[in-house]
């Protein structure tokens, strides 16, 4: 079975390669988005990117994703640091959920140093460039395959010869 997954991008990641390339890469955002599904097809996800600078339309591929229940990988970009609105949409996830960033934000300006969805994600990867989001897509199949393992059920065990079963 293939997992569907989402790696939703928040504001002016459409710019990669472009905006600050000595922070962010040179890699566009179109090489990213091709990666993160080269990188899913080899997990076995498949893997949709999608990109926006408009925090209502995150908040509602969120609430999407939730409905789905579809594991989430986040970049929220600046709205890591003040959408309360975005934390609570992501509270009420149904699936795995791994934020992820280009660069280090614990090692940068002081602002970028606190998250308010991490407190909401199975985890967070940062600081590694586009391997972030390869890492990311990795602990999210781990993720999905363990949640499948809990939700299938086990070998049916036979009765022992005149009794039942163990």
């Amino acid at each position: 079975m293939i997992t569907q997954v989402l790696v939703l991008n928040g504001p002016n990641l459409g710019r990669l390669g472009i905006r600050e390339p000595e922070v962010y890469g040179s890699a566009s955002f179109d090489e990213l988005a091709e990666l993160c599904r080269s990188t899913g097809r080899k997990l076995g996800l498949s893997v949709e990117v999608r990109q926006t600078d408009d925090e209502r339309e995150l908040i509602s591929w969120v609430h999407e994703a939730a409905d789905a229940r579809l594991p989430v990988v986040l970049n929220p970009a600046a709205f890591t640091h003040y959408s309360y609105a975005l934390r609570d949409a992501l509270a009420m996830r149904t699936a795995p959920l791994v934020e992820v960033h280009l660069s280090n934000p614990a090692a940068r300006e002081e602002f970028r140093h606190t998250s308010v969805v991490a407190g909401v994600a199975n985890g967070t990867v940062a600081g590694f460039g586009l391997v972030s989001y390869q890492l990311a897509l990795q602990a999210i199949a781990e993720l999905a395959a363990e949640a499948e393992s809990a939700r299938s059920p086990g070998p049916e065990l036979e009765p022992e010869p005149g009794g039942t079963a163990p």
